[in-house]
């Protein structure tokens, strides 16, 4: 009797989130968090409930400009150290993402291990910006090349960190974005003070300031002045700016 060959797994792109725009001009891939090593598939709900209420608000607020949202379905819940999958899996979203729609600017929005990918995948030349969020950063490690940070040049980059993290420490966002605002002006880095892994407890204002950082980069609407500020500061000033409870309600632009 034949063996049957075991299915080899493939990442894929989720359903648009909202209603998908007649013309699409502008793309986020929401990439979800995983673990640092795991060989198990993801599960589709639980591994996307942390980026899908984000998406829902960017659709709606870019509906006019012609935003397309999807979650990135990863083949392996694992980074798996050198193998970098859930990297490997953000770059072919991109691609993906230019075979669907063409020649329109991506935006990378990680949480997580998530926001490991979208740093590390945003060398491909149709993403213009990234956001990550609570970061999932190795430990440094003088035996072991640092977190890379040249894909980097030329893009918009957000890092928002909880001060309250126990998962992924604040402290190694903060050196990476160090490194990366020496190669590239266009980095800020928020602290939400207080806040733990999933920012829960302002995430009001985290999607807010998600929302009018993507807004501006893909379409290039104003920025909010902490925003500007942030970018514009010099380290590490913009490198942690306190992120304002309220942030969102009375924006002065």
């Amino acid at each position: 009797m034949a063996q049957q060959a075991t299915p080899v797994r493939t990442a894929r792109l989720g359903r648009v989130l909202g209603p998908e725009p007649t013309a699409v001009s502008g793309v986020v891939l929401l990439l979800p968090g995983g673990d640092e090593v795991s060989a198990r598939k993801p599960s589709p709900m639980m591994a996307t409930a942390s980026v899908r209420a984000l998406g829902r608000r960017l659709t709606r607020a870019g509906r006019e400009d012609g935003l397309a949202a999807h979650v990135v379905h990863y083949r392996y819940r694992g980074w798996n150290g050198s193998e970098a999958r859930l990297a490997h899996d953000a770059s072919w979203a991109v691609d993906e993402t230019v075979r669907r729609y063409g020649d329109v600017p991506v935006c990378l929005i990680g949480v997580d291990m998530g926001g490991r990918a979208a740093l590390h995948a945003s060398g491909h030349e149709a993403v213009n910006s990234v956001v990550a969020l609570a970061p999932w950063l190795p430990e440094e490690d003088v035996a072991a090349p640092p977190e890379p940070v040249k894909q980097l040049v030329g893009r918009r980059v957000l890092i928002v960190h909880g001060t309250n993290d126990e998962r992924t420490d604040p402290e190694l966002s903060f050196r990476l974005a160090t490194r990366a605002k020496k190669a590239n002006r266009d980095v800020c880095r928020f602290e939400v003070h207080s806040d733990g892994h999933g920012l829960h407890q302002h995430r009001e204002e985290v999607h807010a300031l998600a929302e009018d950082f993507v807004m501006g980069a893909l379409f290039g609407r104003a920025l909010a002045r902490p925003v500007r500020d942030a970018l514009a500061a010099p380290p590490p000033l913009g490198l942690r700016m306190p992120l304002a409870a309220g942030f969102g309600k009375s924006l002065r632009r």
